[in-house]
C-alpha cells in the first residue's frame, strides 16, 4: 500500500480575540451556531440534548446542519477529545478526524485545523482532501469575522444556494 499524501492537511487562522473564547466557539452549540453551523445538537452517552451554552465533552455524539443545505444533508460524528482549555478532536466526513488546537503566539490567538484519515478518492467531486481544506479555510476566516466584530459572511438563504440539484 502506498503512503496517501492527500490523507491530511493543516489550516490556520490568527485571532485577536482571547484563547478561551476561542475554544467557547469550537465546544458550545450556541458558540458553533455563531460561525460555522445552522444547528449543532451534541447528545451526552445517556442521550440527553446538550443545552447551547454548555460545553461538550468527549463522547458527545453530534448531528449538525448547515446554511443553504435543508435538513435532508447533516453531518453526524463524535467528540474524541475536549479538554476544556485548548484542544478538541472530533470524528467527521469519510471516518476523517479533526483537531483543533488553539494557543497564544506572538500576541495572538491561533486556531491550528488538522484534518487527519481522509479516504482516498477517485471521484474529484467527492475529494474530501480538496473540498474540506477549502471549507475550514472559508469557515475559519468568518471565525475570525464574526468573533473580531465583523460580518458573519454565511449565506443564510437556502432560495440563493448553489446547492440545489
Amino acid at each position: 500500500m502506498t503512503d496517501n499524501k492527500w490523507a491530511s492537511f493543516k489550516v490556520t487562522g490568527d485571532y485577536n480575540i482571547d484563547i478561551r473564547s476561542l475554544y467557547e466557539a469550537w465546544t458550545k452549540p450556541e458558540g458553533l451556531e455563531k460561525w460555522f453551523l445552522r444547528k449543532a445538537n451534541f447528545y451526552t452517552v445517556p442521550r440527553r440534548t446538550r443545552e447551547p451554552e454548555e460545553f461538550i465533552m468527549k463522547e458527545d455524539t453530534y448531528e449538525w446542519y448547515w446554511y443553504g443545505y435543508d435538513d435532508s444533508v447533516f453531518e453526524k460524528g463524535q467528540v474524541l477529545e475536549a479538554n476544556g482549555t485548548d484542544f478538541l478532536k472530533f470524528s467527521f466526513s469519510g471516518d476523517s478526524i479533526v483537531s483543533v488546537s488553539i494557543y497564544s503566539r506572538n500576541g495572538v490567538s491561533i486556531v491550528e485545523l488538522t484534518q487527519d484519515n481522509i479516504p482516498e478518492e477517485s471521484d474529484p467531486s467527492k475529494n474530501l482532501y480538496i473540498q474540506c481544506q477549502v471549507g475550514w479555510t472559508f469557515f475559519l476566516a468568518n471565525l475570525k469575522s464574526v468573533l473580531e466584530g465583523g460580518t458573519d459572511l454565511r449565506n443564510k438563504k437556502l432560495e440563493v444556494s448553489s446547492n440545489f440539484k
